[in-house]
């Protein structure tokens, strides 16, 4: 008996440490639905992963339907958005499948032209912040300046492959420091 209430205890916990996930994922797909924030029809995911994550965790929202322009863009941004979502996969948690959608999400939320809390229907700065360090902690961690994450992400990309404009060799020196780093508005 005390190794099934042992083991009921782990299942809680592990569900538990995805609920921050389903929350996100609920916020970012009302969030698009209702016509904020820059996720195109399918959120960045194809057709067939997006009606998964719906039937999953909504399954009272159906399918979304339409076309969408910002579906389009992306794909002719497709390999840009691999490498943001590589990029991100690269330093996931690795404990929750969710994971995986949620690279994908935020990759085609760096392609927006707002704050990427923004761009990704959240509330806050904070609130993008705490999704990160859930899901990519490793790579959040590596945000020690506190960089803005779209750019953050693009100078990683570029540090690690070079194909990604990079001005400065020092954040510190970049004449453009304040768009990094600066007051959100």
């Amino acid at each position: 008996m005390a190794g099934l209430a042992v083991l009921r205890g782990f299942e809680q916990e592990a569900v538990a440490e995805h609920e921050p996930n389903r929350a996100w994922l609920e916020q970012i797909v009302r969030a698009q639905r209702s016509g904020k924030g820059c996720l195109p029809l399918h959120l960045g995911l194809d057709a067939r992963a997006h009606a998964a994550l719906i039937r999953a965790h909504f399954p009272e929202l159906g399918d979304a339907a339409g076309d969408d322009l910002r579906q389009e863009l992306l794909e002719l941004r497709r390999d840009e958005w691999s490498d943001l979502r590589d990029l991100l996969l690269s330093g996931r948690r690795g404990r929750d499948p969710g994971e995986a959608w949620m690279a994908a999400i935020v990759a085609a939320g760096c392609l927006g032209g707002d704050h990427l809390w923004r761009d990704l229907g959240l509330a806050s700065r904070l609130e993008l912040h705490e999704l990160l360090t859930h899901n990519f902690p490793h790579l959040a961690m590596r945000n020690t300046q506190d960089m803005r994450w779209k750019k953050f992400f693009y100078k990683q990309l570029c540090e690690r492959e070079g194909g990604y404009v990079c001005r400065s060799p020092s954040c510190e020196q970049c004449p453009t420091y304040h768009d990094c780093f600066g007051e959100e508005t």
